[in-house]
């Protein structure tokens, strides 16, 4: 496997290794969408100041093993006071003006290859940890079709003040538009921005999981669209993970060679490896031994009252 593939920007002063590098990205980029011909996934590529941008839908697995937080409001809500008021101290409520939370709906994650990302993005939600519930006039129903039309939901799940903090189900798929000039912090923010979640950017990392186990973290100067180009469309092969900064753990492809090997295979490697270090241990053991002996004899050897330095 080629580990060129996560470092795929090549500065343009550099002018032949960029053509070389433009040139096997647009040869991977046709086989790309000849896979995804008819679907949204498909990639455009334009030329901009020299420079080749692709740009278009990347899938993202979550992976995440804690909780995240969804925010109290987007960031375009603002408590207002009534049109008749021109003032905050002419008598207005802000009990009565505080945002109530909209309901929860939860939809079908199947198909979501098939999605536009404006109407896709769906995931299945594991159980909520449910915090307190903080009473609050209702929206009205126009209202809570406007905040659905502008904010998307993790299988449609909306922000609730009962079901703020979860953890999306593992293995759920969601996209993200993006272009080849992003690299992976950027992702990582727009991804987080796209659901309104609460939590750092910093807490996350992007990880590219391969069938056969092999993981691989992205750097933070990696580009992923360019890396999910180069590593070929079929995500039977390999797929781009959300996952904590601090969990993650990367595996190469030596060790992930025997990670699906059942355990008496296991042990049987384990036990001619011990076999091995024990044949090489006697042998180094045998050699200084010698050494020892030969060493003694010539000490034998030397007259008495000669002094060794």
């Amino acid at each position: 496997r080629q580990a060129s593939h996560s470092s795929v920007l090549i500065p343009m002063r550099n002018l032949p290794l960029y053509t070389r590098f433009v040139s096997t990205l647009l040869s991977h980029l046709k086989t790309y969408n000849l896979y995804y011909e008819g679907q949204n996934l498909q990639l455009r590529h334009r030329e901009e100041e020299g420079e080749l941008i692709v740009e278009g839908l990347l899938n993202i697995y979550w992976g995440l093993r804690r909780p995240i937080r969804l925010q109290m409001q987007d960031d375009n809500e603002r408590i207002r006071p009534p049109p008749s008021s021109t003032s905050w101290h002419s008598g207005c409520n802000l009990d009565a003006q505080r945002l109530a939370p909209p309901t929860i709906e939860v939809t079908s994650c199947d198909d979501q290859l098939n999605k536009d990302d404006d109407s896709s993005s769906q995931l299945l939600r594991t159980k909520s940890d449910a915090g307190v519930f903080r009473r609050g006039n209702r929206r009205s129903p126009s209202d809570q079709r406007k905040i659905r039309r502008n904010r998307f939901s993790i299988n449609g799940h909306y922000y609730n003040h009962k079901t703020a903090v979860f953890t999306p189900a593992y293995g759920s798929v969601t996209n993200v538009r993006i272009n080849s000039c992003m690299k992976t912090p950027q992702v990582l923010r727009v991804l987080l921005n796209k659901f309104k979640i609460e939590n750092s950017p910093d807490d996350f990392a992007l990880y590219l999981v391969h069938t056969s186990g092999e993981r691989g973290k992205l750097k933070r100067s990696d580009h992923p669209l360019s890396v999910r180009v180069l590593e070929g469309p079929c995500e039977q092969v390999s797929r781009i993970f959300l996952m904590e900064q601090d969990l993650g753990e990367e595996v190469t492809y030596d060790v992930a060679q025997y990670i699906k090997f059942e355990m008496p295979v296991l042990q049987s490697f384990i036990t001619k490896l011990k076999e091995e270090e024990d044949r090489e241990v006697q042998k180094l053991r045998t050699r200084y031994s010698t050494l020892r002996c030969i060493i003694e004899k010539q000490l034998q050897c030397l007259p008495e009252g000669t002094t060794c330095i």
